[in-house]
């Protein structure tokens, strides 16, 4: 049986082995491994390929989203607005800043924020909104911004999933307010452990990060302001300068692959990947839709395919969520999303024979 993992996170170390090798060493041989030049480096590269100022090199993805709040000002009281279909660090780091998530519908299409969701959502306790560009598919910002705008809202850019990604020829990242990233294994620009940042072109709140990020410190030892411990290490940065270096020819990679995707599965009754034609979607996921999913899932394990559900349960309706009171039903665009979304095996190092054995996979489950 033909075995095609979901995801082989060894495939880009092996092709890059040599470059990670040699950076990782010269982290160990130079002694210092916090806050140090790699850090400096990896922060100013990033910051130079997304056209921004300032980039802040955090702990992690979930913690840049926490952080990117708190520098502009949310806190207790607050009401953050962001969508439900999302990684649930999304809505931990809302409740992390102590503000309230008011979670709102998507586009069916697209599956990120519906603006329409979002301007009714808007109360006056609004203080910022997370914007998520999921799966690597921009938000539409164009229709977003200017109903945040309108109401004094920070906007805040979860690219998360999207590095890389161009909304109408712009990068995600530099359309907001400020942008958090995050650097798990798995994303499209990926350390070797836990990395985020925070990037923004706005100095006051590039400052405040980067106390946030030490404790609230400016002088060492001294605590200007309540921070917390959120330090990109330098060996993840080290790593993150090869990886980035790299990127936009992964990315390149995963549009090949799938476009591919995309012309194999034409003409079968699943919804396949919308990207708008002004767009460039970065498929960290290539998500497809199927009123069979959970059977079709189930055939594809037994050919020894490998899928997996983003996400199987929405934010509003998972146990640790449902005193925010959103009832079945809510949220009808992201409920059915849940019930009917795939993830196909995706990553820059697939082989394309692999496409063809999937979508021929999929294909033999719809006729039978």
């Amino acid at each position: 049986m033909t075995q095609i993992p979901f995801l082989d996170l060894t495939a880009a170390y092996r092709r890059l082995q040599a470059e990670i090798d040699a950076a990782l060493g010269r982290v160990a041989a130079g002694g210092r491994y916090i806050l140090g030049d790699e850090v400096a480096a990896f922060e100013s590269e990033f910051a130079a390929y997304l056209g921004l100022d300032h980039a802040v090199g955090v702990a992690s993805g979930t913690d840049a989203v926490m952080l990117a709040l708190r520098a502009c000002g949310v806190g207790p009281g607050d009401e953050v607005i962001t969508v439900s279909h999302t990684a649930v660090a999304t809505v931990a780091a809302i409740e992390l800043c102590g503000a309230t998530p008011r979670l709102v519908d998507i586009d069916a299409a697209t599956f990120t924020m519906a603006p329409a969701a979002f301007a009714a959502a808007l109360t006056p306790r609004t203080k910022a909104m997370i914007v998520v560009h999921l799966y690597g598919n921009p938000a539409d910002m164009d229709a977003i911004i200017p109903i945040a705008r309108a109401h004094g809202l920070a906007v805040i850019e979860d690219c998360a999933q999207a590095h890389g990604a161009r909304y109408r020829g712009r990068l995600v990242g530099a359309l907001g307010d400020v942008a958090a990233f995050s650097f798990y294994p798995t994303k499209n620009l990926a350390a070797l452990g836990d990395g985020g940042a925070v990037a923004t072109n706005r100095p006051e709140i590039a400052d405040r990060l980067r106390q946030l990020r030490q404790y609230g410190w400016r002088e060492r030892y001294i605590s200007e302001i309540p921070g917390t411990n959120s330090r990109l290490d330098e060996l993840q940065a080290a790593v993150l300068r090869v990886r980035l270096r790299r990127l936009d020819e992964e990315n390149d990679a995963r549009r090949r692959l799938a476009a591919a995707y995309t012309q194999a599965l034409a003409g079968l009754p699943v919804t396949t990947p919308y990207a708008r034609p002004d767009d460039k979607h970065v498929y960290h996921l290539y998500v497809i839709q199927t009123e069979r999913r959970d059977a079709l899932q189930a055939h594809l394990t037994r050919q020894g395919i490998g899928t997996a559900i983003h996400y199987p349960v929405p934010v509003h309706r998972q146990p640790a969520y449902l005193r925010l009171g959103y009832g079945p039903g809510s949220l009808p665009a992201t409920e059915a999303a849940a019930r009917e979304i795939l993830s196909l095996p995706l990553y820059p190092d697939l082989p394309p024979e692999a496409v063809a054995t999937v979508a021929g996979a999929i294909a033999s489950f719809l006729a039978g």
